[in-house]
């Protein structure tokens, strides 16, 4: 290879570059196109073992974490189907075998892929579309207990949404994100997440604001679907530092969960619940401790312990990673901030980039009575992503502190030239792709 020449793309990523062309929307939510192709793989949506479906806006990822520790630790087999993926495209889907499931291989996936394109016959898909039907054409080959299926993108037209009897429907918190799909009001987006839910099959619900909730009521009376709704039939709390669940079966005391921040006791909550209004399931106490504290999500209020991320950063500074990107994701994670500033003190510095569609000073704003030092930065692999400049005027518009570098490295290396009575306490959040990007950097990639 010359020098200077663009090393060659693997496989997978050959594969995938050639699929994303098949359709000019990166996000076209519209279900013909997946039941098209479905009907082409002779339906392996109908062959899957039972799904539990996982929509929201924050929280569904960790919620199918806590799902997916505690059935394993019951010694099921859990196939998951997560997105987006942080470093490797095989981190969306894992699949299930006796002692914890592993993320699918290359060639396999390569060939699923082949396979689904060779299918597909050049008619219009998006990515997402081809890649949600391969994963299902995985799962429906391969023996599991349970699927768990999260949602891409709203939920009545996702391409996640091809199931017509899940074991379970699960709506975690609804907010406002995604507006240009899925409408600019909560009732709205509601609807969107709603779709999930099926006639008859139970419906297990975190507590919504009103206007989301009265949807989701509305959806579950007419689909005759059993309603388990958080703040009505099951409570969740802390107490002592524990995790204290409630429902008309009885209470549960566990430990708390190893993720970290007040919202992940409620992530938690949302999982038991989900698992114990299955009827069908048979989990002991034993396993819901285990599952909750050992369940991993990476880029959610992680921290950094060790890598190349950490070594840029001035000496004993903590470094915090938050894929939050979003209103509610930044309260979430300013809630945590807070936790740990009550716990020891240290000025907070937020590193911050953000995708062009997304409301910077809705999210930076929960930020503004914890610090005054922004940094905004490029998310460079994303060409949709917003121009540090924009997202700076939004933390100017707080009257916040801001500086913009060329990227996170840059931005830690800024940092060294200040000088801290006591080393900072560092925040990189605002993207799901910088935190990809981030843990790629520091040589930590997902498990």
């Amino acid at each position: 290879m010359s020098e200077g020449a663009a090393a060659p793309l693997t496989p997978l990523a050959e594969v995938r570059a050639r699929l994303a062309k098949l359709h000019p929307q990166r996000i076209d939510l519209d279900l013909e196109r997946m039941q098209r192709l479905l009907q082409r793989l002779d339906r392996p949506e109908r062959s899957l073992p039972p799904v539990i479906h996982v929509a929201g806006t924050n929280g569904k990822g960790s919620t199918l974490a806590y799902l997916r520790a505690i059935l394993e630790a019951s010694g099921l087999r859990v196939h998951t189907y997560t997105s987006p993926w942080l470093v490797r495209p095989n981190e969306s889907i894992r699949l299930g075998r006796v002692g914890g499931g592993v993320l699918v291989g290359d060639d396999e996936l390569v060939a699923a892929l082949r396979h689904c394109e060779m299918l597909n016959a050049g008619q219009p898909i998006t990515l997402f579309e081809i890649e949600t039907a391969a994963a299902l054409q995985l799962f429906a080959q391969r023996r599991a207990d349970i699927l768990l299926l999260e949602v891409g993108l709203g939920g009545r037209l996702d391409a996640t949404n091809v199931i017509e009897r899940p074991l379970a429907s699960v709506i975690a918190p609804i907010g406002i994100d995604h507006t240009e799909f899925l409408g600019t009001t909560l009732a709205a987006i509601a609807t969107e997440k709603a779709g999930i839910i099926k006639r008859g099959s139970p419906v297990i619900c975190a507590e919504q604001p009103d206007q989301a909730m009265a949807v989701i009521e509305a959806e579950a009376r007419r689909l005759h679907a059993p309603l388990h709704a958080a703040g009505q039939h099951w409570h969740v709390g802390i107490e002592r530092g524990r995790l204290v669940y409630q429902d008309d079966r009885g209470l549960m005391d566990l430990v708390a969960p190893k993720l970290f921040g007040r919202h992940q006791f409620d992530n938690a909550g949302l999982a038991i619940a989900t698992l114990r209004a299955i009827e069908t399931l048979r989990i002991d106490h034993a396993a819901y401790e285990a599952g909750v504290a050992g369940a991993e999500w990476p880029a959610r209020m992680q921290r950094l312990s060790a890598g190349t991320v950490v070594d840029a950063a001035p000496q004993g500074c903590e470094v915090w990673l938050d894929g939050g990107h979003n209103a509610d994701g930044g309260r979430v994670a300013a809630a945590a901030l807070g936790d740990l500033e009550e716990r020891v003190s240290r000025p907070l510095v937020v590193i911050a980039g953000m995708m062009a569609n997304k409301d910077a000073e809705a999210f930076l704003s929960n930020f503004s009575g914890l610090t005054r030092h922004i940094i905004a930065v490029p998310i460079p692999s994303r060409a949709d992503a917003m121009p540090p400049e924009t997202l700076a005027d939004a933390a100017r518009k707080l009257g916040l502190r801001v500086e913009i570098a060329d990227g996170v490295a840059a931005a830690l290396a800024s940092l060294r030239r200040l000088a801290y009575e006591v080393p900072p306490r560092i925040l990189i959040a605002g993207s799901l792709y910088l935190a990809g990007e981030v843990l790629a950097q520091n040589g930590t990639p997902p498990k």
